[in-house]
């Protein structure tokens, strides 16, 4: 079995080391997402949201195996075509899902946060339709968590709505 490799400027990039960085960033985004905002079960819990809402100890779960598929996706692609244009969407769904749980635990500003995920929702659609000439394994792999995020929008809309 022969190693594949990934050409970059001035050499090369091991496939392994590159698994890693798609790794690295998406952990950067659910840290980024995540800091200040610790202990907020407590605050989802004495929101009003609808019956049909998750117990806050579904969402670590989910999102770890999000997290995972995410950089196994993009990573997918990279190794393919290097840095490109899709990536450049990829990247951009990353921040506007690491700013989300700030907007919406840290300032609680529903509305604002329900602003971000809609846009969160559409970028993340983009990507999903620049992967798939790439990889459509790659874009499979996006299309469990667009499903999160439009439940999550869901969400995010009727708490909103109940909380004003």
């Amino acid at each position: 079995m022969t190693s594949h490799v990934t050409r970059r400027r001035g050499g090369a990039v091991s496939p392994w080391l590159g698994l890693a960085g798609f790794g690295a960033a998406v952990a950067a985004a659910a840290l980024l997402g995540g800091l200040g905002v610790a202990g907020t079960a407590g605050e989802y819990q004495s929101l009003d949201r609808p019956s049909w809402a998750p117990p806050s100890a579904v969402f670590g779960p989910v999102w770890t195996v999000l997290y995972v598929m995410i950089a196994v996706s993009g990573w997918l692609v990279w190794r393919r075509t290097g840095w490109s244009t899709a990536l450049h969407w990829y990247a951009a769904q990353l921040v506007l899902n690491a700013i989300w749980t700030p907007i919406f635990f840290g300032f609680g500003r529903y509305g604002l946060a329900l602003v971000d995920i809609v846009v969160l929702w559409s970028v993340l659609g983009v990507t999903v339709w620049k992967f798939r000439p790439v990889s459509r394994v790659a874009a499979g792999l996006l299309l469990p968590y667009w499903a999160w995020v439009t439940f999550a929008t869901a969400l995010n809309t009727a708490i909103w709505l109940a909380n004003q």
